[in-house]
């Protein structure tokens, strides 16, 4: 199973930034990479299609992170999402916002990667997300920080939601997010961190980075398929069913 790194920001206005940091994750093996899209307003352009193509080892994937500031907010982001393709995330600290997001079929996942929101994350949310069949999002990029004390604040809000997470049997994956380029690390080894700092038993962390990426990828796709209607239910053309 693939290991990958759910969660690479790219600002793919700067083609420079761009090849750096696919460098990188070549120089550390990362080949399954899934790239944030800015709200869907930066598109593949040719160029970048030109870029990518140079990295034919990689698998790449989209995704586009939506950060309503209210319910209003997040019902006219996710009209737009009807023109973008690829995973879709919705990430706010606005609890109504969250229990709405895990309600709509058109949010894959809900992300909780800064510790403001992650916070307040709380059963009823990843119930809903389970009924729904969609995710929930945890990164580590808020543990690098060099303030000792902040950061033992921040890994103890980031242990009691994955504890919670694993508790409630949820549907999660976790990401490295990280927006500056040295702080890049293999999944592997985020496997290994996740298990020793976070308590994670060693193959819920594994799938964390792995399985569970794999299947928000095929919910995504699944989604976009106009014969899809449900989980196990799609439709049939009478060709297809010979």
């Amino acid at each position: 199973m693939p290991y990958f790194e759910s969660r690479l920001r790219l600002n793919l206005s700067n083609l420079g930034e761009v090849e750096q940091k696919l460098n990188f994750c070549r120089v550390l093996g990362i080949n399954n990479l899934i790239i944030e899209l800015e709200n869907g307003v930066n598109k593949i352009t040719p160029e970048l299609n030109e870029l990518f193509n140079r990295y034919s080892t990689f698998k790449l994937y989209y995704r586009t992170t939506i950060n309503p500031k209210n319910l209003d907010d997040l019902k006219i982001s996710l009209k737009k999402t009807k023109s973008i393709s690829g995973i879709i995330s919705v990430e706010s600290s606005d609890r109504k916002v969250q229990i709405q997001a895990a309600k709509d079929s058109r949010v894959d996942m809900l992300s909780f990667s800064t510790e403001n929101i992650v916070k307040t994350i709380t059963p009823g949310v990843i119930s809903l997300t389970k009924q729904n069949n969609s995710f929930i999002e945890f990164s580590l990029e808020s543990i690098m920080i060099k303030n000792k004390a902040i950061q033992s604040r921040v890994l103890r809000s980031l242990y009691r939601a994955l504890q919670l997470a694993i508790q409630l049997n949820a549907n999660y994956i976790i990401s490295g997010n990280f927006d500056d380029v040295f702080n890049l690390r293999h999944p592997r080894a985020l496997v290994s961190v996740s298990h020793t700092l976070m308590d994670i038993p060693l193959l819920n962390a594994k799938k964390a980075f792995s399985e569970n990426v794999m299947a928000l990828i095929t919910r995504a796709k699944m989604r976009h398929n106009k014969n899809y209607i449900e989980p196990g239910v799609k439709l049939i053309k009478g060709g297809d069913a010979q």
